[in-house]
């Protein structure tokens, strides 16, 4: 067992062999799968008074996740003095957002799936204030719900295997009585959030939706129980837009973009939470049982021809006094040409960060047998923080960003 200790909690992660499927072909992974510790976490809904959460346990599963870089992040939005509005263009899990506005930021976060929309809008357009006893009652009525199988048991945990039955009837149960609701889009989105990271915490991937283990992972055996997330009080908002869109309609004192930078879809990687969010019952295709529409809305910060073009667009669109930019030297486009790029709004610091590799890269992958197949590559690599002074900004003024 290999003892580590993550912000609120301390433990060890067992180191075991799990068999998956990866786009229909068989594989062996040696991945970190049970945890075992002590440290804060979420009490179950109803019960031992309203269920709270620290920001450091808030541990979802997702690829490009900033948690180890937001500290950092939030220091440079400071250092650069007066700030008050801030765009977060490709939120994903909000986390970037949540944090902003957890620091006295006025945070509008922005991304075209769904699935990051509803994470925007539950911890950074929901304001504590209003929603946190609405959402105790809901969370804690949704919760009590006996399981009830339907599509998402039958496609997810039947001919696919991303979560055991039993808690696949549960999702169906849950996410049909919340679309029975008609809920206001805040108190809806803190709903779907509570289920999405409950799905994630009993699922059985490596970590990606494109990929489930063969074995159940010890953790898929867990009841799937509902949480509440934790708001915030404060202004802020979201929306569901493709990133130049948002550019051209919201102004703020800085921007945030952490754009995808290689071949890898965020819709394809998270195909289920975006499923379950939508509630559109798609048709699906392949062993991962992805949506159709996988094929039908790729974005062109997944092509490596079109990427530069796309963020050449976005950043010129941008009405901002300040751009902090994230990428990865993983990413399609290098160093010297995103500088080129950002230089074209003003002055460019660039700041490196090593950063440990997906746990793939460092372990390997496996063929049924157990024999090691393939070479792994490099286990590190180099995060870019890039912060502009935009020459051409806007005037800062008090209003939220809208």
């Amino acid at each position: 067992m290999l003892e580590l200790s993550f912000p609120g909690q301390a433990g060890r992660w067992g180191l075991r062999r799990g068999s998956y499927r990866w786009e229909g072909r068989p594989h062996q992974h040696r991945i970190g799968l049970g945890f075992e510790g002590t440290g804060a976490c979420y009490p179950a809904a109803g019960q031992g008074g309203p269920p709270r959460h620290r920001e450091g346990t808030r541990l979802i599963k997702y690829l490009g996740s900033k948690r180890l870089l937001v500290p950092l992040i939030l220091e440079r939005v400071e250092a650069l003095g007066g700030a008050r509005t801030v765009l977060d263009l490709f939120s994903g899990t909000a986390r970037v957002a949540h944090a902003l506005k957890e620091r006295g930021y006025v945070v509008h976060a922005n991304d075209h799936n769904a699935y990051a929309a509803a994470l925007g809008t539950c911890y950074v357009g929901a304001e504590r204030r209003r929603w946190q006893a609405r959402a105790e009652r809901l969370i804690a009525e949704l919760d009590a719900l006996p399981g009830r199988p339907g599509w998402f048991t039958d496609t997810f945990c039947k001919r696919a295997r991303y979560l055991m039955p039993r808690n696949g009837a549960r999702v169906d149960a849950i996410r049909t009585r919340i679309a029975r609701f008609s809920l206001e889009p805040e108190l809806e989105a803190i709903a779907l959030v509570s289920l999405m990271e409950a799905a994630d915490r009993v699922d059985s991937t490596t970590g990606v939706q494109m990929a489930y283990l063969k074995r159940w992972a010890q953790r898929a055996g867990n009841r799937l129980t509902l949480r509440m997330p934790r708001l915030l009080d404060g202004s802020g908002s979201a929306s569901c837009l493709e990133a130049r869109a948002a550019a051209e309609r919201f102004e703020a004192d800085v921007a945030y973009l952490d754009p995808p930078y290689n071949q890898h879809s965020y819709l394809g990687n998270y195909h289920v939470w975006e499923s379950l969010v939508r509630w559109d019952k798609p048709p699906v295709y392949g062993v991962a049982m992805k949506r159709a529409d996988v094929r039908e809305r790729p974005s062109p910060f997944n092509r490596r021809r079109q990427i530069e073009v796309a963020l050449e667009e976005v950043v010129g669109a941008l009405r901002v006094e300040f751009l902090l930019v994230s990428y990865s030297d993983e990413g399609f486009l290098d160093r010297e040409r995103l500088v080129a790029i950002l230089a074209r709004r003003g002055p460019v610091e660039v700041i490196e960060i090593p950063y440990r590799r997906y746990v793939g890269a460092r372990i390997g992958i496996y063929n049924p047998r157990g024999e090691k197949v393939g070479v792994p590559g490099r286990l590190t690599n180099r995060e870019y923080l890039f912060v502009v002074r935009c020459a051409a900004g806007r005037i800062r003024s008090a209003r939220r960003p809208a």
